[in-house]
């Protein structure tokens, strides 16, 4: 199957996207399995499962592309037996081809699936009843292996108030035989077709600042985006996929989703197999044939993890690896840092890894997905820029050897049709190449909004940047409606038609009425030292006293806390000599003087369900003494 046509088809003589209003994910699944069974593909592996929780070396399960569709009929016709169209479907499991089972089954059966984890993760009990209170699932899916700690989770619940749990692998295959297609009844009656603006699934939110919200992503939505995504990076077949990425997230979850719907073959791992040992995700990424395109997703702590324990210099295993065939690296979801990069091209670089596969990135789950990334070649591009200047809201380019200096790295430029603007968040007017400010943006990518929260719904997605607020030249909002402008509450400047994030509205730092990027200090405090983990740290606000920070919404505020993970490898003799180096460093380059650095325990940083360290919860815990501070 040639994919570049199949994606161009949606495309009009303008390069906009249209997607068919009868359009769903779960139809466009069932069509192209239905051309590929036409060509005899069917049989070709799918899903390649590492399972490495029975050894260091490993299992291999591989899945045929006709087997997965039997899977996800199965239980289809399952969930079609004991609930509605409409009704929402929590999925509550590890990283398994089970997951990817439950997830378009839930489509198929015309439900909406819930992503969530498996309760046996630690630390996240909270954010999954405050979820699973949100969206009332009527069933939950979940797999052999997760089983026993869903049905302990739900376990007080009153029986009567319980959603129904199915183990997906303990399904029949027989239940497929059973399925209909839903083209028969449409065809009979127009009135039962899907529409491509029909809700697709929920995306909740990491919780780590407010209660998690449903954000709501339409089938119009994630095609949407898919097909801008697939455009920009240039995807080139035959290509691979191989993930680690959690699928309760949406990154993990789409890209999963449609690489099953595509038929594209991908290596599906768990998040804590590879963070036990990197060197099993390079390993996936070697070359296997010599007409391959391998594509991968990270968050920027992949790259230091991998640098550290699975450099082939070092660890004679990977001593023969091939990473030519590597066309696209796609760092996102969290602040991409330019020595993480320089130090993962480095140390991979003489086994074929070639500079232009790094595309750092940006994108959000209101957006679906991502909204920029590298689109010309020079990638990855790391700029120098004034670090009063820029705390003044301008972009002023320094140099490298400056330490008034601050590196930031382009994550690229966004991807058509979508519009994007630089905006002034008081006064809602679009902002010039080089001033900061808050990133908006307009697509049939942006998700329908928040469940059950129209005022933040309104907030967020429903703002308007009319003719009078836009430049009157070089405007990048082309012609762009003026209604419907997603407000991001990400901080950006735009540099030679590159994006760069600063930082977010709400994690602004004011001290001494100046404003400063956590990320920016974090950084300096974090070259310090080999003592803490790299970019595993924090830094925040307190006002006078101690008690937390109104920076989280911006107000003045007087104390600088900064809190870092030890490194496993580190002693914690070696503390106070690196709280000093990180306090110094910090005062000399920022100017400001930090009311308390601390050193704590590897894995004690709060982080959100999503794995992003959690800045504002690690505020109240301050706040709440959980770590005094210093007299």
């Amino acid at each position: 199957m040639d994919i570049t046509a199949a994606m161009g088809q949606f495309y009009d003589e303008q390069g906009n996207i249209n997607v068919p209003d009868q359009l769903t994910l779960s139809g466009m699944c069932e069509m192209l399995y239905t051309m590929a069974q036409m060509e005899g593909t069917v049989d070709n592996v799918l899903i390649r499962h590492w399972d490495f929780s029975e050894s260091r070396e490993g299992t291999v399960h591989e899945v045929t592309r006709a087997q997965v569709n039997t899977r996800i009929k199965a239980v289809c016709v399952r969930l079609q037996q004991i609930a509605q169209p409409g009704d929402r479907v929590a999925i509550l499991a590890n990283n398994s081809p089970e997951y990817m089972y439950a997830f378009l089954g839930a489509m198929y059966a015309r439900m909406v699936p819930v992503p969530l984890y498996d309760p046996n993760e630690p630390g996240h009990t909270g954010h999954l009843t405050a979820v699973l209170g949100s969206s009332e699932p009527t069933v939950v899916l979940t797999n052999k292996r997760s089983a026993t700690a869903v049905r302990k989770h739900f376990a007080a619940t009153p029986t009567t108030e319980r959603p129904r749990v199915l183990t997906v692998d303990a399904l029949p295959d027989a239940l497929a035989d059973d399925w209909q297609n839903p083209m028969a009844a449409i065809m009979a009656d127009p009135s039962l077709a899907p529409n491509a603006s029909d809700e697709a699934f929920l995306q909740y939110t990491s919780g780590s600042t407010r209660t998690p919200a449903g954000v709501v992503l339409t089938h119009k939505s994630i095609v949407t985006n898919v097909l801008q995504i697939f455009k920009a990076v240039n995807l080139k077949a035959p290509l691979r996929l191989s993930t680690w990425l959690p699928l309760h997230h949406d990154m993990g979850v789409i890209l999963s989703a449609f690489v099953i719907i595509l038929g594209l073959p991908f290596d599906l791992m768990n998040p804590r197999d590879f963070i036990q040992d990197p060197g099993r995700w390079i390993r996936q990424l070697n070359r296997q044939s010599e007409d391959e395109n391998v594509y991968t997703v990270v968050p920027n702590f992949a790259l230091e993890l991998a640098v550290r324990y699975a450099d082939p210099a070092q660890v004679a295993e990977l001593g023969e690896v091939d990473l030519s065939a590597i066309d696209g690296v796609i760092n996102g979801s969290e602040p991409v840092h330019h020595s993480s990069v320089q130090k993962f091209l480095d140390t991979f670089g003489p086994y074929g890894f070639q500079k232009g596969a790094m595309r750092p990135s940006y994108g959000l789950a209101e957006a679906t997905l991502i909204v920029t990334t590298p689109q010309t070649d020079e990638r990855p591009l790391t700029k120098w820029f004034k670090r009063e200047e820029l705390s003044a809201g301008t972009a002023v380019e320094g140099s490298a050897d400056d330490t008034d200096s601050l590196s930031l790295v382009s994550l690229g430029q966004v991807c058509a049709p979508q519009a994007i603007a630089i905006v002034d968040p008081e006064t809602g007017k679009e902002l010039t190449d080089g001033n900061v400010g808050e990133i908006w943006v307009h697509g049939d990518n942006m998700a329908a909004g928040y469940l059950n929260r129209p005022e933040e719904t309104q907030e967020t997605f429903r703002n308007s940047l009319p003719t009078a607020n836009r430049l009157d030249s070089d405007s990048r909002t082309g012609d762009a409606p003026e209604d419907n402008w997603m407000r991001t509450g990400d901080l950006a400047v735009i540099v030679d038609g590159h994006l760069f994030i600063t930082g977010r509205l709400k994690d602004l730092i004011i001290v001494a009425g100046r404003n400063h990027y956590p990320q920016d200090i974090e950084a300096t405090a974090d070259e310090a030292t080999e003592q803490t983990a790299p970019a595993v740290i924090a830094a925040f606000a307190v006002e006078a006293g101690g008690s937390a920070s109104g920076a989280a919404d911006g107000e003045s505020v007087e104390g600088l806390i900064i809190v870092a993970e030890r490194d496993p490898d580190a002693s914690e003799a070696g503390d106070a000599e690196a709280i000093e180096a990180m306090r110094a460093a910090v005062t000399a380059t920022h100017g400001v003087q930090p009311s308390d650095v601390r050193i704590i325990a590897p894995g004690t940083l709060p982080r959100s369900s999503a794995n992003k360290i959690a800045r504002r919860v690690a505020a109240k815990a301050i706040w709440r003494a959980r770590w005094a501070l210093n007299p």
